[in-house]
């Protein structure tokens, strides 16, 4: 396997290039389970973050093992959510996950300074 930034030689488990440190993945997922006093049916969100040509954030609810709706979101459309989940944290060392791992995210990209 080679590196898409330098091509550099890389083995399958490389997260990220050890000669220029790009990332390796094309996406970030993260799952996220239902309230288990709420939700009856085992339940899930899963947040996907593609970082190819065409940047979006795709979210999807699962029942099961299969999802049963998706959503793609521009970018800026996903900080939105971010900062709505934001407004409703009551203390501001609990910064929302999703605003968390965009954050992130930039930082390894280069688009934001750490």
């Amino acid at each position: 396997m080679r590196c898409l930034e330098c091509d550099g030689e890389l083995t399958d488990s490389f997260r990220f290039c050890p000669h220029c440190a790009a990332p390796q993945r094309s996406k970030f997922v993260e799952y996220f389970r239902g309230h288990p006093l709420i939700e009856t049916d085992p339940v899930g969100l899963r947040a996907s973050r593609y970082l190819g040509d065409d940047r979006h954030i795709r979210l999807s609810i699962w029942h099961g093992d299969h999802p049963s709706a998706v959503i793609a979101l521009e970018e800026h459309e996903a900080r939105r959510l971010a900062a709505f989940l934001n407004r409703r944290v009551e203390t501001p060392e609990a910064a929302s996950l999703v605003e968390r791992l965009l954050t992130h995210v930039d930082e390894l990209v280069g688009r934001r300074p750490a």
